[in-house]
């Protein structure tokens, strides 16, 4: 079909088309594009959960990465499906399907962001919560621990809320009756490290949770990564708003290029059947 809107002289009705070819093949490069970025998330998905055998250490996340990687793939792939589809063969049930979930999308996230700002002790709360279990389970899955090292060193925190938290993990608890060698310790990525040293001491949390608070703040990161990551997010607010707009303009630019094609392809029925009717009944 052509996107020709009027037809030229003594051409046939049925010979041009409403529906106009940029915005056709712009949604269908659009949702192509996406597509293959869900096969991609789906791919992930499948080696990292193959790969993952720790179940106990992702108990303590709300839910497992892999998994959530392959169930936004999955409905990222059946809608952009629809998209790529009900773009190419003009069909406006997929369309509609389309649209009518990118927008259902959009709204759940709208929601969410709304809610976590209206609720933020509550959501702080469950962000305590998981962020005691990981110390629970820290040696029992190197991706945790590795994960948890990070965080704690690009923070500069230690444990959750204050680094004696690290007393609820079996290996690190105070209890004169631990027989761990990391007794009263906490890991080294509560450490206080200088720039300078090219080799860690990886034994330098040894013993930490004995000392008094100041005295343990020579050695160590005293405060929790609980209000650290707070204070990340109220100084980083425009740049976890320009990802939230990033998130959401290709989200509106695909309901408004699906719901133009919709109307397009609405009008250009209209129009067949007018001709159709015309043709038959000259007269009428």
């Amino acid at each position: 079909m052509g996107g020709r809107g009027r037809a030229a002289p003594g051409r046939d009705d049925d010979d041009y088309s409403l529906v106009s070819p940029l915005v056709k093949y712009l949604l269908f490069l659009f949702n192509l594009l996406f597509w293959i970025i869900a096969l991609v998330m789906v791919s992930i998905g499948v080696y990292a959960r193959m790969m993952k055998h720790a179940e106990a250490a992702l108990a303590c996340l709300a839910v497992d990465p892999a998994v959530m990687l392959m169930v936004v793939g999955v409905l990222m792939f059946i809608i952009t499906f629809c998209g790529c589809v009900g773009s190419l063969r003009e069909n406006i049930c997929l369309l509609q399907t389309f649209c009518i979930s990118l927008t259902v999308i959009f709204m759940l996230q709208l929601v969410a962001g709304i809610l976590g700002f209206v609720f933020s002790d509550t959501a702080r709360g469950k962000v305590t919560h998981m962020i005691n279990n990981a110390i629970v389970h820290y040696r029992e899955d190197i991706d945790l621990q590795n994960m948890i090292d990070f965080g704690q060193m690009e923070f500069g925190c230690c444990g959750g809320v204050a680094y004696n938290d690290w007393s609820q993990n079996m290996y690190f608890n105070c209890n004169v009756s631990n027989p761990s060698r990391e007794r009263c310790s906490v890991p080294f990525s509560c450490c206080i490290i200088s720039k300078d040293k090219e080799v860690v001491n990886t034994m330098c949390g040894q013993g930490m949770q004995d000392l008094e608070y100041v005295a343990a703040g020579n050695h160590i990161y005293i405060n929790g990564c609980i209000d650290k990551l707070v204070n990340w997010i109220h100084s980083n607010m425009f740049l976890l708003g320009g990802i939230a707009l990033g998130l959401a303009i290709p989200q509106l630019v695909g309901i408004l290029l699906s719901q133009i094609l919709i109307n397009q392809i609405k009008d250009q029925i209209v129009l067949q059947n007018y001709s159709a009717k015309h043709r038959s009944d000259p007269w009428s």
